[in-house]
């Protein structure tokens, strides 16, 4: 039975992606390219809305079997929803950055309260105890919200990345028995895999401010979910995010240390360096995908099993990401032709 919902999960993302390909063609919602762009043509844009729907749509079916509780309910629903709406506005016409920065700690806000906050993790628990442990996860989620979008610069980066990390935290449930938390995971992955048949290079659709910042969001949840569950969890979703984590704060650290305006459009981040050099946009996506799945997994894995301390892990898994995003010189200022 959960085998057909998620093949249906898969078929609605697919068909409503194709629809919204169209519906933003006949609007004019297209990504024009320009000086920073990592693309050559007008591109429909807007089709995370698919993922957002299936998944927002979908998650209540877990409630009713007695798999996610009222609160976890109440924190993808309402936290996804607010971020992809605002999303979407943002797609359409502009929305000011204030404006869109309150929106997205206030879907932070409200999902830690839907998932009663951020639980007590080995090596900080003082910061807990002190009371600022939920003020850490609202700005975690808050910067997963945005550097999700960040990343979203080149065909299938942000699905491959999305259903490769949710294949290894859905592993770490399955090898804990946790079957529960297992099946939103699962949802997530097909709702993106139904989308990514559509933006894998050469995409047809992207994905929009609406479905990256969802993602994000909603990566972010589950992370802090998987805590609630086993602690050492959270530091296994940290390294299973890596490629993203690493690039984008490097990434804003150096253009910040550069002078540079980080809220700037730009395309110095290590992935749309390695897509220019490579001169395509697959290889990329699915270097970052075997990265995933033959260097974070396993360490995930290990941190997760208890195997080796969750922050030592941390720094294991981030150091060769650090060295390629020396090696691609992400951040680094652009120099014009």
């Amino acid at each position: 039975m959960m085998a057909v919902f998620l093949a249906l999960a898969f078929l609605a993302s697919l068909i409503l992606t194709g629809w919204l390909r169209h519906y933003a063609i006949a609007t004019r919602l297209l990504d024009i390219p320009n000086a920073r762009s990592s693309h050559h043509q007008p591109t429909p844009r807007g089709g995370g809305l698919a993922v957002v729907c299936v998944f927002l749509f979908s998650v209540p079916v877990f409630f009713l079997m007695g798999l996610m509780t009222s609160g976890e309910l109440c924190a993808f629903l309402g936290s996804g929803a607010l971020v992809a709406v605002v999303g979407f506005m943002d797609d359409r016409r502009h929305i000011p950055a204030p404006l869109r920065l309150a929106a997205h700690f206030l879907a932070a806000a409200w999902g830690l309260f839907g998932l009663g906050g951020m639980p007590g993790l080995p090596m900080i628990n003082l910061v807990q105890v002190s009371g600022m442990g939920s003020v850490l996860g609202l700005f975690y989620l808050v910067w997963l919200l945005n550097l999700y979008n960040f990343m979203d610069g080149i065909d299938g980066l942000a699905g491959v990345e999305a259903i490769s990390v949710c294949a290894g935290g859905g592993l770490l449930y399955w090898l804990a028995g946790n079957n529960a938390h297992y099946w939103p995971l699962a949802l997530l992955a097909m709702a993106v895999a139904g989308f990514l048949c559509w933006n894998f290079p050469p995409a047809k659709i992207f994905m929009g401010d609406a479905g990256s910042g969802f993602l994000g969001l909603v990566l972010g949840l589950f992370s802090i979910q998987a805590a609630w569950s086993a602690p050492q969890f959270f530091w296994s979703w940290l390294i299973l995010l890596g490629v993203f984590i690493v690039d984008a704060t490097w990434t804003l650290l150096h253009r910040l240390l550069g002078g540079e305006k980080f809220y700037e459009a730009h395309r110095s981040h290590a992935y749309q360096r390695a897509a220019r050099q490579f001169g395509a946009h697959k290889p990329v996506s699915l270097a970052i995908v075997m990265i995933n799945l033959f260097w974070l997994l396993p360490v995930a894995l290990w941190v997760g099993k208890g195997g080796l301390n969750g922050l030592l892990g941390l720094l294991l898994a981030y150091c060769p990401l650090f060295i390629l995003a020396l090696i691609f010189k992400a951040g680094s200022r652009e120099v014009s032709a």
